[in-house]
């Protein structure tokens, strides 16, 4: 039977509150039983807490001496051709083309030892840096969101992870790019935006009615809407009811919930705050993934770019149709620049940066020489990942690389362990157990593996 505790909160006689009993209904289809959920919960290896995250894929592969980790003193086709610059942190230097990351240098902390053994290409980079996993006998890893996803459900009517704008496009590997539910199933596929917030009149097309349903049908759904919650409180009073089909009910929830349209419409941010991230893709991006956290959203990852092949990216071959490090000084860098250091002063002054851990990774680094054509190419070997927020304590250099920027000199640190930080930012224990193919236990990373603790 049912008791109603004094908070409000429907309990039942063995302690399973509704919010236990609907989340596990969602978990359920990925073969999550209900007392493996309650024990996970149990020895807190389940966090049901108030802590979000935000992944910035700098799709592209940003060069690790142009950036985060300037040698001034190697020769000038190792260092190229930017100055080295002090910042508000004594321990962090950056090159000149990141003034605003400078100034908020005590707010982030960079590991500059970063490195992974898999190919150079984009899709093996972006499958490992999101999944902590390579590829390997066509078993596709779940994304970090998905995982968040599988483990704690939706907090309110908008969904536990969304991609912006868009899931990455081609890497030239015909690999999955690592943006998916994986082996958990499309249960946990992350909701994309498919839309550009800087335009103008933008429009989240999900949570537009499709143009042959009218008013009357719409409100014909929203009556039956009202019929699957009924179904669901009943739901609780039964031993062997069976859930209604989640996606569904999700599904129309989404379009339907003023919350959900509230937290998509950048309309409602004033005209400074636009200005302050930017306005194009990517900084209108930054900004709405801080109103999805705010509205309740767990995990939101940015693309700062879609693809390496039709547009400019941090990609700097610096032939065509790639970008030269010319472009990336005068066009990607200020973009990211000012929308990233936005993102992290809004979180910290509205005092959501301690609950939202915010990770920027890449598929590798650059190559250490300037090559022929005046850019850098693909470089595995030694790459920074930059961290903030979710109990990460900002002004810390942790590992280095070798004179050159080539490999990692001190604290070698591989995917699992970048992916193992982010969960623990989020609350998540690495020794957590998924129900991986054919049934088998799957930990979320690697037993032999550690989060990044020198960031915490």
């Amino acid at each position: 039977m049912l008791r109603l505790e004094g908070n409000g909160c429907a309990q039942t006689c063995t302690g399973v509150t509704r919010r236990d009993f609907l989340q596990v209904g969602t978990l359920a289809a990925a073969g999550v039983t209900l007392p493996g959920f309650l024990q996970a919960k149990e020895q807190g290896l389940i966090e049901d807490d108030d802590r979000s995250g935000i992944l910035i894929f700098n799709l592209g592969a940003p060069s690790q001496l142009d950036t985060f980790d300037p040698k001034p003193n190697a020769p000038a086709e190792i260092r190229g051709p930017f100055k080295t610059i002090s910042t508000a942190s004594p321990d962090i230097q950056l090159t000149e083309i990141l003034p605003r990351h400078a100034k908020i240098a005590d707010k982030f902390s960079l590991v500059r030892s970063c490195y992974h053994t898999s190919a150079a290409v984009h899709d093996a980079g972006w499958q490992m840096l999101q999944t902590g996993r390579k590829f390997v006998g066509g078993i596709e890893s779940p994304h970090i969101g998905s995982v968040v996803s599988y483990l704690h459900g939706r907090r309110t009517d908008l969904p536990s992870h969304v991609v912006l704008p868009e899931l990455m496009g081609r890497g030239g590997g015909n690999l999955p790019n690592g943006q998916a539910g994986g082996f958990l199933g499309k249960a946990h596929d992350p909701f994309v935006l498919m839309a550009d917030p800087s335009k103008p009149n933008f429009q989240v097309p999900d949570l537009l009615p499709p143009p042959e349903i009218g008013t009357a049908r719409l409100n014909r759904r929203q009556r039956m809407r009202d019929i699957v919650d009924r179904t669901l409180r009943h739901f609780e009073e039964s031993d062997d009811a069976q859930l209604l089909d989640g996606n569904f009910h999700a599904a129309y929830r989404l379009m339907t919930s003023p919350q959900a349209k509230s937290a998509f419409d950048l309309s409602k941010e004033k005209s400074k705050v636009r200005e302050r991230y930017g306005h194009n893709r990517f900084g209108q991006c930054c900004l709405l993934a801080r109103r999805l956290i705010e509205a309740g959203v767990r995990f939101v990852t940015i693309n700062t770019f879609l693809t390496v092949f039709d547009e400019i990216t941090w990609d700097i071959h610096g032939s065509k149709p790639f970008t030269s490090i010319d472009g990336m000084k005068k066009i990607v860098a200020p973009m990211y620049d000012q929308a990233y250091t936005a993102l992290i002063e809004d979180l910290f002054e509205r005092g959501m940066l301690d609950k939202t851990v915010v990770a920027c990774v890449a598929e590798f680094g650059r190559t250490p020489k300037v090559n022929p054509a005046g850019g850098r190419d693909h470089w595995p070997q030694c790459f920074t990942c930059c961290f903030a927020g979710g109990g990460v304590q900002g002004g810390r250099v942790v590992g280095q690389s070798d004179p050159i920027g080539s490999v990692p000199v001190d604290r070698p640190t591989d995917p699992p362990e970048i992916v193992g930080s982010i969960y623990r930012g989020l609350g998540i224990n690495r020794d957590t157990i998924l129900p991986g193919p054919a049934g088998r236990p799957f930990p979320v990373i690697d037993f032999n593996r550690h989060e990044i603790k020198e960031l915490f």
